[in-house]
């Protein structure tokens, strides 16, 4: 994020400001021709911090649609000062920002196992409440949020659950940047943003397009499981279910699910039930090659 300020010139207030008396044995100042005059330092990105302005979008080339990524600036959140001590002490070791490395899963957890990608996991309700049960595998959670992670962070910490890793970044960007092809168990996507106005539709992350690279990054038998709320989106999703060819819509309730799907009740979930919204499951299983 950015914030403009105005520009001040020394002129605006050099008529109110004494200035310092300088001796005749003071040093010289450093002129530009001397080899010890101070350049001016680069501000270093702080930890998990995101690059100012609109994110890096890939340019996809299969004539599939994509979600149009949107300015992030009207997102603003603080921490608490815990949160701030958890987020330096810890995010080293738990998080990454979105990057064009590749993560390996086996280094970063320290083991082998079925690795699951959580888009937008916002707070990281489900994430944390999950990841336990599904000891045996490696939870990767995504958000562009710093606030959201920092909550799933504090969480993660808190209650020593081992197998929760984080990437701050666009969901679309991290599969297609930062995973390797065919390397997931599953990836999950509960109630993201419906985007309702039909101007805004393209920012749906449910797009053709992103069917396509979750299947790609899905091994043979790995599972995508969506949910929303919002009845219009789960229209929209419903129309795209049989889009992608690789993908095999598979009825809910799956009691055979190799993957969980059993989840305790999102924030985003709650105020649609308060709402008499209908929860909409979507799963799709990749076909065997």
């Amino acid at each position: 994020m950015s914030w403009t300020i105005g520009n001040v010139t020394t002129s605006d207030f050099s008529e109110n400001i004494e200035q310092p008396a300088v001796s005749q044995e003071s040093e010289p100042l450093p002129t530009h021709g001397d080899e010890q005059a101070e350049q001016p330092h680069e501000r270093q990105p702080k930890k998990g911090e995101l690059p100012a302005g609109r994110p890096e979008k890939t340019q996809f080339d299969d004539g599939l649609d994509y979600p149009r990524i949107g300015n992030l600036s009207f997102r603003r959140g603080t921490l608490t000062p815990n949160q701030e001590r958890i987020w330096e002490d810890n995010w080293d070791t738990y998080g990454k920002v979105l990057s064009d490395e590749v993560i390996d899963v086996e280094e970063w957890f320290g083991r082998k196992g079925p690795t699951i990608v959580e888009i937008g996991c916002g707070t990281g309700t489900s994430t944390v409440a999950m990841a336990p049960q599904e000891p045996d595998h490696n939870i990767i959670a995504v958000e562009l949020y710093r606030p959201g992670l920092a909550k799933l962070l504090s969480a993660t910490v808190r209650n020593e659950v081992s197998n929760i890793r984080m990437v701050r970044g666009d969901g679309v960007e991290v599969l297609q940047r930062m995973i390797e092809p065919e390397s997931l168990a599953g990836v999950r996507l509960f109630f993201p943003d419906p985007w309702p106005k039909a101007r805004h539709h393209k920012r749906r992350i449910v797009q053709s397009g992103t069917l396509r690279l979750i299947s790609s990054r899905l091994k043979p038998g790995g599972i995508f499981h969506a949910a929303t709320d919002h009845a219009d989106y789960a229209e929209w999703i419903e129309e795209l279910r049989d889009v992608e060819p690789t993908l095999e819509p598979i009825a809910w309730p799956w009691p055979e699910s190799p993957m969980l799907l059993d989840r305790p009740t999102t924030k985003f979930e709650a105020r649609g039930l308060n709402l008499d919204h209908d929860i909409h499951e979507f799963i799709w299983r990749k076909k065997e090659a």
